[in-house]
């Protein structure tokens, strides 16, 4: 059984990049978005992250078959940095988040987030907001049954 636990979240100042497309684009976006805050000298604050806007696993798979996934990755930062059209600094909210660990490759995550899902759907629990997902290590540093991910849900 996956262990699921409830963590209270706090707010936090990322700088963020969104678009809609294919989920392997976050293999892109996440480096270029790196890219750019390491040259405008941000001190790192968190782990990078994903958000998914989609609702359910069906909607999801169906918005990358179609290629209109609603795709944002975002890095939590000390300090607001300069803005540009693609890469904006903004706050993500805190608040009540249930939260999962999945182990092994990004491709293999979809059980975590169905188990998750019906763990709120089983405790009357509503989404209300994006999930995010927290990369805690560099899939080329570590083996892909090594990578781990934090995905959480905020809940009310």
């Amino acid at each position: 059984m996956i262990e699921i636990s409830v963590v209270d979240e706090k707010p936090q100042l990322v700088a963020g990049m969104r678009r809609r497309g294919h989920y392997k684009e976050i293999a892109v976006m996440l480096p270029a978005l790196f890219e750019y805050i390491l040259e405008k000298g941000a001190i790192i604050a968190g782990p990078p992250q994903y958000l998914w806007h989609e609702n359910s696993v069906e909607e999801a798979r169906k918005a990358d078959e179609a290629g209109n996934a609603d795709i944002e990755v975002c890095v939590p930062i000390a300090a607001k940095i300069p803005e540009r059209d693609d890469i904006k600094c903004y706050i993500l909210p805190g608040g009540k988040n249930a939260q999962i660990v999945h182990k092994g490759p990004y491709e293999a995550c979809m059980p975590a987030y169905e188990r998750l899902f019906a763990w709120i759907e089983e405790n009357g629990l509503k989404l209300t907001g994006p999930l995010r997902e927290s990369y805690l290590n560099d899939p080329k540093e570590v083996a892909p049954e090594d990578i781990l991910t934090i995905i959480h849900a905020p809940i009310g």
